[in-house]
């Protein structure tokens, strides 16, 4: 978020895209391979619990007996195992399914998967600055003398260049796929339904989309953002019919029809396990463990213990236990701002808009950990052009000290809870507010500087 003249001349000296994209893919295999030398030495593992997750999932899939088979109608014809009897895991049979390779060809084949989703996700972003949004966001006019010419193809690339490598390069995207967590298939498939939406291939944006939330769920809150866009496409007048046309039905029918085909035919192999494991568990979830969101204290003071198990639950009780306590809100400020940011502009703007709902998806969801981070974080190199225009290097850095600072401020306060066993319960909650409120703040002033 700086200058736009001062990124184009940073470009001007950065490397080449595909050096940035051969070096960066050279750290993530080195990480790999430092992973397994690491995890043979050390009680403090380098790979992610979860991987070890997906790999027991993928090996009880390959392996089915007596006490492991699909309990789905069909499951029986294919001959396949129930992942879900490896407990915790709590993902879609497609993920273990990616992952059965690990049994077959090396233990580490899917850290090589995620971490080449990373590299493939930054090729898209690379192409949907050059083509879409550097053309875009760079005006013919302007008062300044460094910004007074429509932007060279040539810088364009260079610019591009800089601008994925902050994905690329980002400690926190390569040290989580290398790690074996599954988030950069997840961000391959928003950003693969984002480009079909910026290219205009609705009815292929409409399958990636629903394909994504049958991954995992909360993508679902882009289609609004579409269905907005695709409304302003329609010149009539009547609201009513802007929104409900030949277009949005479409895509929405599509969408939902790819999202329940896909749930549809695992249920018919799985049976109810995936429907409980894979979204059931996530709307029911009681996390009573310290995260980021300030909800996280108002489960832990309602959570049942063992003693008070059959004691019945006062109604304030129910409604602070209760999903619709944090659902609401958080589905109601997601999907609204993108329905209204969304009839407002046009493709062009949907990264900004789908940031957007992100964050506000995020940071008011009932568990909030660093990896949901990664959900929007995804799309800020494709909004740097827009917003280095109208925001102030000042403001630039008082955002990022004002991100990092609420959060190290909630780590100072866990880290008393987690490691020294204080009970620090409420000043952990009190942060978590101030977390909140922080972050909040700096989306207002994304919003504001947009342009």
């Amino acid at each position: 978020m700086f200058p736009f003249s001062l990124l184009s001349r940073v470009a001007a000296s950065f490397p080449s895209f595909y050096t940035v994209l051969f070096v960066s893919s050279l750290l993530r295999w080195a990480l790999i391979l430092y992973s397994e030398w690491h995890d043979a030495r050390s009680k403090v593992k380098y790979t992610d619990i979860d991987y070890r997750v997906f790999s027991d999932a993928a090996r009880f899939l390959l392996s089915p007996t007596s006490d492991n088979v699909a309990q789905g109608p069909l499951g029986g014809l294919f001959g396949v195992g129930d992942p879900y009897t490896r407990s915790t895991y709590r993902y879609t049979p497609l993920l273990a399914l990616l992952l059965t390779p690990n049994e077959w060809i090396h233990p580490s084949f899917g850290k090589y998967l995620f971490a080449a989703c990373d590299v493939l996700a930054s090729v898209l972003m690379y192409r949907m600055l050059v083509d879409v949004i550097l053309p875009a966001s760079t005006p013919s006019q302007s008062s300044s003398p460094g910004e007074g010419k429509q932007q060279e193809p040539a810088s364009r690339d260079c610019l591009a260049a800089l601008l994925t490598s902050l994905h690329l390069l980002n400690p926190l995207v390569f040290t989580i796929s290398t790690r074996g967590s599954s988030e950069s298939v997840l961000s391959l498939l928003v950003l693969l339904s984002l480009y079909a939406c910026l290219k205009e291939r609705w009815t292929t944006a409409a399958v990636l989309l629903g394909l994504s939330t049958h991954w995992k769920i909360y993508p679902v809150i882009y289609g609004i953002a579409c269905v907005g866009v695709l409304a302003m496409r329609n010149p009539r007048s009547n609201w009513v019919s802007r929104v409900l046309n030949w277009s949005t039905v479409k895509f929405g029918v599509i969408s939902a029809g790819t999202f329940f085909a896909l749930g549809g035919g695992m249920y018919l192999i799985w049976g109810q396990p995936f429907v409980e494991h894979t979204y059931l568990y996530h709307v029911s979830r009681l996390d009573h463990r310290h995260n980021f969101s300030p909800y996280f204290y108002w489960i832990y003071l309602t959570y049942p213990s063992a003693a008070a198990s059959l004691a019945p639950l006062t109604s304030i009780q129910k409604v602070l236990r209760s999903p619709l306590t944090s659902f609401a809100p958080q589905m109601i400020l997601s999907l609204g701002v993108g329905f209204v940011f969304g009839v407002l502009g046009s493709k062009e703007h949907l990264p900004f808009i789908w940031f957007a709902q992100t964050v506000l998806f995020v940071v008011f969801n009932r568990v909030c950990t660093s990896q949901y981070f990664l959900w929007y974080i995804l799309f800020l190199p494709l909004l740097l052009p827009r917003l280095s225009r109208s925001i102030t290097p000042r403001t630039s850095l008082v955002c990022l000290a004002l991100w990092f600072g609420v959060q190290v401020l909630w780590l100072a306060e866990a880290y008393k809870l987690e490691f020294l066993g204080e009970n620090v319960y409420l000043g952990l909650w009190f942060r978590g507010v101030v977390y909140l409120v922080g972050n909040i703040g700096v989306l207002a002033v994304v919003v504001l500087n947009y342009v």
